[in-house]
């Protein structure tokens, strides 16, 4: 080790009183003196659960890391923070994202840790381990838990995005009961997050091309024993990381955040990557805006054929080449010198990767889609702005007009959706209000509505839906999300009423509902108060301190970060 004095002294090379308690008690566990006492202490923050599917492989993962930490020299504590499962939390995980940030934070500033491996898989598991690592800024590498194996269903390929197919079919009569019984036993087959390019694979691409993990995290499926040994790899590269001072301030810089955005383009990533990374920028002081999503990515064309954007699986992806070859393709639009975990420049973490499959990874100049990227809009609907992702809309309603049919909230809307009286056809504009940060709240991922049950018999499978909501990665459809300022905070969202002429120009970012000033000044001195605010608990600190989403929804007292000094050393 360096001569550099390392912070889990302040614990453990003390004498006296102090000394002797911090040591003692980590002696209960069978750990002799030398190893928490002369070498660097590393913490595993760890999300397992059985409660988080897609995360429920972590202790193996872990142990894998431990060996990498012990090879090379460092001592490894392992601690759990809150776990957000995205399949099974109400009334939304996102609501929760923010808390665990604040776990995470304070466990790391409170704890003896030299440097921290965040292992994370699950959509919110991400950005919250990263948000609250930023806040304490030690030096920290990423592991992700990789995406399970695609599913096969009756001779076909198959993943989350099908689920919202399974249910179209569902409710027309062309699957029944057991049908779905069978495609669900069929689908998440093995260990790992979701099969396609939804949130949770955005978030490990968005890893990856920040710099925060060593190149292939992005895509080596869970079951892959590729997996563990890049999780040893990584635990010694922590040890290093250590001696070196390479701490996540160096690596988050303005340059690595612009490579994210670009790289999110390309991958036909989730809308939910604009809310996370906005956040993130936030803790580590990097001056992002929303604006940036669009002047940033919009030039970059589709390179990865990946469901719900294209046709293929993560795991293809993977035996494609992976992230490294897809980003060599976008070498000319990336910041390809910035410092990256891997202690070389971005540029050395892909410039030997291959492309074996070109079906699957493309080239700039013949890719798969001109139209990629996440489209920030704005208009008289959605002053601060609100987004869509366009390679997954369907391009004949990129530019439409159609008339409002409203939905005042999401129980609202699942009572009338498929009346049959419901005065909606495939020229009308789906508007459901009340399921933004503070009106849920927790924002929750209702944005991609389901197609009323009448238009499905008619054949119709997309239609212009808006929200102040979010939607799952997973989803597709002409959907426009994010609405801000949202509904329950006075927006103009708020006072759209049936009938009312919604106007959705993709081309000129723009999204505004036809009345005058006037008239929306008029609607809103008469609309309802704000959304109730809950009376105790973190629901109240939530709503009594979220941002909006252009902001990255999350809490106004977290942002900007605060050292890794502890608040008080009470011995």
């Amino acid at each position: 080790m360096s001569e550099r004095k390392l912070r889990s002294e302040e614990w453990f090379a003390r004498t006296g009183k102090d000394g002797f308690i911090y040591r003692a008690w980590m002696k209960n566990q069978g750990i002799p003196e030398h190893e928490f006492k002369s070498k660097p202490i590393i913490g595993i923050c760890n999300t397992w659960s059985e409660l988080t599917p897609c995360n429920a492989h972590f202790k193996e993962l872990a142990q894998s890391v431990k060996n990498g930490i012990f090879e090379a020299g460092g001592f490894p504590v392992e601690f759990p923070v809150m776990s957000l499962g995205e399949t099974l939390m109400k009334p939304t995980a996102m609501l929760f994202r923010n808390l665990v940030s604040m776990d995470v934070e304070e466990s790391i500033r409170a704890n003896p840790l030299d440097g921290i491996v965040l292992l994370c898989g699950c959509d919110k598991t991400t950005p919250a381990l990263i948000m609250g690592a930023c806040s304490v800024d030690i030096p920290t590498i990423v592991v992700s838990g990789g995406s399970m194996l695609t599913g096969k269903f009756r001779g076909k390929d198959i993943g989350t995005s099908d689920i919202w197919r399974f249910f179209a079919d569902y409710q027309t009569g062309q699957m029944n009961d057991e049908d779905m019984y069978t495609a669900e036993a069929c689908l998440a087959r093995s260990q790992g997050h979701c099969a396609v390019m939804g949130t949770a694979s955005s978030m490990a691409c968005m890893v990856e091309s920040l710099g925060l993990s060593l190149p292939q995290n992005a895509a080596i499926p869970a079951p892959d024993s590729r997996r563990k040994v890049l999780a040893h790899l990584s635990g010694n590269r922590i040890v290093e990381m250590i001696r070196e001072d390479l701490k996540l301030s160096d690596i988050l810089t303005r340059k690595a955040f612009e490579n994210a955005i670009t790289v999110n383009a390309a991958i036909g990533g989730s809308t939910n990557f604009i809310i996370h990374l906005l956040a993130i920028a936030a803790r580590i002081g990097v001056d992002l805006t929303i604006d940036d999503f669009d002047t940033t990515g919009n030039q970059i064309p589709l390179l990865a054929n990946l469901q719900p954007s294209g046709k293929y699986f993560m795991e293809d992806f993977f035996y494609a080449g992976g992230l490294p070859a897809l980003m060599k393709e976008l070498h000319e639009k990336l910041n390809s010198g910035i410092i990256t975990v891997s202690g070389k420049p971005m540029a050395q973490n892909y410039e030997n990767s291959e492309c074996y499959n070109r079906d699957i990874i493309t080239t700039l100049d013949k890719p798969f889609n001109q139209v990629a990227g996440i489209t920030v809009l704005k208009g008289n609907l959605c002053k601060n702005g609100a987004v869509m992702k366009p390679s997954a809309a369907s391009v004949h309603l990129l530019q439409h007009i159609g008339k409002a049919v409203v939905f005042e909230n999401i129980e609202d809307f699942n009572k009338r959706i498929n009346d049959p009286q419901l005065d909606v056809d495939e020229n009308s504009v789906l508007v459901l209000k009340n399921v933004g940060p503070k009106g849920y709240p927790g924002m929750p991922e209702v944005g991609n509505m389901l197609i009323p049950k009448k238009l499905l018999d008619k054949g119709i499978t997309d239609m212009v839906r808006i929200s102040d909501g979010r939607m799952s990665g997973t989803g597709f459809g002409t959907v426009v999300l994010h609405i801000s300022p949202e509904a329950a905070v006075g927006g103009t969202l708020a006072i759209v009423q049936d009938g009312d002429i919604i106007e959705l120009d993709y081309r000129n970012r723009l999204l505004n509902v036809r009345l005058s000033d006037e008239e929306i000044a008029s609607r809103k001195l008469n609309r309802a108060d704000d959304a109730a605010i809950a009376l105790r608990g973190y629901a109240h600190l939530y709503q009594t301190h979220v941002e909006q989403a252009h902001l990255g929804a999350d809490l106004d007292f977290l942002k900007g970060n605060s050292g890794s000094k502890v608040l008080r050393d009470s011995h």
